[in-house]
């Protein structure tokens, strides 16, 4: 065993990336304060490769020079918007069929690879480090997910717990229907 040189790599560059498929799932990041977790966030989403980042409220925009610092080119590579509230974004993803996800802990929570097969595509919501995701946000989620945790404290990082959670969720997509553009076809 070696580890791998940096062009030992097969992977597509961020024009490339844009044409290929993605899994249905997008991550709306709310309220999140620190410009490295979001940085963060758009690396793991560029690794699952997700369809969309949608920033809300005071979440910084990779406008921000600190975010490329942990994005690492992420945020070139990865779809984004920026609005002012989550609800509206919310209620046009559900328009469009998705299924809208906290990452929170409720007392309906269940862990991210426990999902069923229908609830794609999907929108994941996390929140701000410190309050998690807003009580209205949570009102208008279609589930809660959380991530099972077995030490003392009760919480993660917003950017771990989205990782964990997003490849979980991408994980159950293709063991269920394939890589994203090589779909299984289900027999009826």
């Amino acid at each position: 065993m070696r580890k791998l040189a940096w062009d030992e790599f097969e992977r597509p560059d961020p024009e490339a990336l844009k044409h290929l498929p993605k899994h249905p799932i997008r991550v709306l990041v709310h309220n999140v304060r620190s410009i490295h977790n979001v940085g963060s966030i758009f690396r793991t989403s560029d690794a699952a490769r997700i369809e969309h980042v949608h920033l809300t409220g005071f979440t910084g925009t990779p406008d921000h020079k600190d975010l490329h610092k942990t994005a690492l080119g992420a945020q070139d590579a990865v779809d984004w918007s920026h609005h002012e509230a989550p609800l509206p974004v919310i209620n046009e993803l559900r328009d469009q069929g998705y299924t809208i996800a906290v990452l929170e802990q409720t007392s309906e929570s269940t862990p991210p690879d426990d999902v069923s097969t229908d609830v794609y595509p999907l929108c994941l919501v996390v929140g701000n480090e410190v309050h998690g995701v807003a009580d209205d946000v949570i009102e208008e989620a279609d589930l809660a997910l959380e991530i099972p945790q077995y030490g003392a404290k009760i919480s993660m990082n917003v950017g771990v717990a989205y990782g964990i959670a997003i490849f979980d969720l991408a994980r159950k997509y293709r063991d269920v229907f394939g890589p994203p553009g090589e779909e299984k076809r289900t027999v009826d």
